[in-house]
Parts: structure tokens; sequence; C-alpha cells
């Protein structure tokens, strides 16, 4: 693909249950939407899962008038040193080397992230943190990816994992404060962030205090009819996110923090969570804006063709 051919990309958000496909034309710095289409992800059946790839892509490259290069958005992480799939919800793809297998299957350039880092792309090129030098988003989607952008590229480190702020271990003093329980984490660890600040983990809390199994809507909407269990979880939980949080300034000083999420729809998190993050911040480091996504779960394939501009385009 020359400077003067019409360019276009093809990204592809995997999920558990579904895939998407959103085919995009490059209008100069912009990327237009030309043709969507979803389907069921084939999750046990590998040559199934391939063959379901092939017939999106071909059905893309005709909507688009040319073999576009395609970025996909795979959930879990892919092994550094043997590139096979790794921690998958699709289970056909656990132990696969599914980047070099589309690649041959498509018989064209691939690029491969993590589906949390593609919507971190997205949100950091022409979403809610666009302009930012850095940002960090905050995700939640199937074990809580967080990913770290630096001037609107995807920093993805050594092992891919860059970000993975999730499974930092909550600190002691927090533990022993609200006479926490130690909880076993997928990762195989336990004690994980995860495990308290998501929107399960709120469900944890609330059930840790006293209160029952519900979701945090539901935590918010007792708080505010007066549930003393109901607001003492939400200060718990903004608490520890808040904690996490100015932790992560202290780390890597973003200009931008994006909630993604069923989180990032809790409006309550908006307002509490810059002064409970100053209270585990020293005197003059300041909170960098908590900002609401503005493509939400849609923009997946919209960060995996961007990966793929990224990736692949001419300089």
């Amino acid at each position: 693909m020359t400077n003067s051919e019409p360019r276009g990309y093809h990204g592809i958000d995997i999920g558990g249950t579904k895939i998407e496909l959103v085919a995009f034309a490059e209008n100069g710095h912009e990327l237009k939407e030309v043709h969507r289409e979803r389907i069921a992800t084939p999750g046990t059946d590998f040559a199934e899962f391939l063959l379901a790839i092939q017939g999106l892509v071909g059905r893309a490259d005709k909507a688009l008038g040319l073999r576009a290069p395609v970025g996909v958005g795979l959930p879990g992480v892919i092994d550094s040193a043997t590139g096979r799939q790794l921690s998958s919800n699709v289970p056909a793809l656990n132990g696969r080397a599914v980047a070099h297998a589309l690649k041959d299957a498509l018989e064209r350039p691939v690029a491969i992230g993590n589906d949390c880092q593609c919507f971190a792309l997205s949100e950091a090129q022409g979403g809610a943190a666009h302009g930012q030098p850095t940002m960090f988003r905050r995700h939640h989607r199937h074990r809580r990816r967080r990913r770290y952008c630096v001037d609107g590229r995807l920093l993805r480190g050594a092992n891919g994992v860059a970000g993975r702020w999730d499974h930092w271990p909550l600190p002691a003093a927090q533990f022993a404060a609200a006479a926490l329980p130690g909880l076993d984490c997928p990762c195989g660890r336990r004690g994980c962030l995860e495990r308290y600040v998501s929107g399960p983990g709120m469900t944890r809390l609330h059930l840790h205090l006293g209160g029952g199994d519900e979701t945090p809507a539901a935590i918010v909407a007792q708080a505010r009819a007066g549930s003393a269990i109901a607001a003492k979880t939400m200060a718990l939980h903004a608490d520890l996110l808040g904690h996490a949080l100015a932790t992560l300034v202290l780390t890597l000083d973003p200009h931008a923090i994006v909630l993604g999420g069923g989180l990032s729809q809790l409006a309550h998190l908006y307002d509490q969570l810059p002064a409970a993050m100053r209270r585990h911040l020293f005197p003059g480091v300041r909170v960098p804006p908590i900002l609401p996504p503005k493509f939400g779960d849609a923009g997946g394939a919209r960060g995996a063709a961007l990966l793929a501009r990224q990736q692949f385009a001419n300089p």
C-alpha cells in the first residue's frame, strides 16, 4: 500500500460471546466507518474460529474495496516467549499461536493487542483523552484490564502487560483498617486490587460489611434511600479505589484517567474520586482529570483498527 493508494483498516473485537468487525476508510487523520458486522464467537473449535474470521474479513474487504490490514483485540494475554494465548475467555484460543494462525489464514498483516489495550487506544486517539500526552484507562471487562498510552500510542511493555494495575496487591494497611478478607484472584494470587475496586469488588465489599448481593447501581440507590450499610460500602470502595489511583499517579503520573465498563456509569465516582485520591497524595501533586469514556465498549474494534494503522501505516 503506497501513500497515493486509498487506505483502510479492519478492526476486530473478540469477546467470549461475540466477534465484531468494523472496517474503516482512512480520511486524512480520521478513520471513517464504512462497514460493521457482528457474529457469535465460535468458542470451542479453533478451525471454526479461523473460518469465521476469514468470512468476516472477506466481506469487509468487499465493502471497503481493498485488502486492508487487520487489527485484532483478543481477551487474555500472549506469552511473550512462545507467542501462545493465555487466560483467554475463548477456550478455542488457549495455548494457540493465534497471531501466526490469523496472519496465515488471512494472508496479510495482522496486529494483535489485548482487547482492553484496544479500548485504551481508542480513547487516546479521538476519544475522551484525545490530545493528552499520557492517559491511563481503567477498564472493567472480563478480568478488568488497565492500559497506558503515551502521545496517543499504546505502551505495551516487554511482556505486553504494561498498565496491569489490576493485579497490584491491596496494601496491608487497608486490609487491616477495614478487616478485609484476602480474596483469591483468577490470576493465581491473593488480594489483587481487582477483587475489591471493580464493580463486582464493590458487591464483595457490600457483602463483607453486612449488605446483600447487590449490583453497584443498587448499592448507590440504597445509599441515596438512607441505607447506612450502602453508604459505608460506597465510602470504603471510593477510598480503596482512590488509594489505588493515587498510587498510579505516583507511579505513572498520567495526564488523564478514563474510567471504563460498568463503573464508568456510576456518576458519583467522578465527584468522589478526586477527593479520595487527594487523601493519599502528598501536597503539590495534582489529581488528573477523571473522565468518562467517549466510545465505551464500542471502542474495541475501533482501537484494533488504530492498532493496525499504528503498526502498518507507511511513514
